[in-house]
């Protein structure tokens, strides 16, 4: 079997939809990610955080459905948006830092001592990135496929999770994040990128 052949090795499509050459395009890998998170928390190198997370979820987007009844039928329209929250597992370091990292934005959101709460978002608000590599690392620089960059986000809740003497695993800590907005880059690329919409054109049946 010729090489040339694993081109066929995906749906067949006319050559006017995809390069005749073009077999199953190489996928992005969950495992290949990082995570950052910038003015979370007040100690530094918030890198930390970056090296203890285990799972983190990718944005979710909803829209409202707005009904138009219309004579004898019903016709549908796009509403206002939201952003579902997302979840990040951490593990528990014995050093102390992600714990004291997640507690000092805690405390930037509400001081729990003092029982006082801050005055503007823009007191304890930060930005969380998520970026899907290629696998490079050490002399193979890793490449960034594809970025979402959370805008506006702070903690819903954190979890400290069990402990439990017949499990030898991490100690974990799972935190929500609420967050305003979100956007995909390459900027031009995904949700965030200028489209051209079709004006007076008839889009529906």
């Amino acid at each position: 079997m010729s090489v040339s052949s694993l081109t066929k090795f995906t749906v067949p499509l006319d050559s006017d939809q995809s390069a005749t050459a073009q077999g199953l395009l190489m996928p992005k890998l969950k495992y290949r990610f990082r995570a950052l998170f910038e003015n979370l928390g007040v100690s530094t190198p918030r890198t930390e955080l970056t090296k203890q997370v285990m799972d983190i979820t990718r944005p979710n987007l909803t829209f409202e459905e707005i009904e138009i009844p219309v004579y004898n039928s019903r016709a549908y329209l796009a509403g206002k948006h939201s952003w579902d929250p997302i979840t990040v597992n951490f593990r528990d370091d014995v050093n102390g830092s992600v714990s004291r990292l997640l507690g000092e934005q805690v405390q930037k959101q509400f001081d729990v001592m003092e029982q006082s709460s801050a005055s503007s978002g823009i007191d304890y608000k930060f930005i969380t990135r998520m970026e899907i590599l290629d696998g490079g690392n050490g002399a193979s620089v890793a490449n960034v496929l594809e970025t979402w960059e959370l805008y506006g986000c702070f903690l819903t809740n954190v979890n400290y999770n069990d402990l439990n003497y017949a499990e030898a695993t991490p100690v974990t800590i799972t935190a929500s994040i609420r967050f305003d907005n979100a956007i995909q880059s390459p900027i031009g690329d995904g949700v965030g990128a200028t489209v051209a919409r079709a004006i007076g054109q008839t889009v529906t049946g």
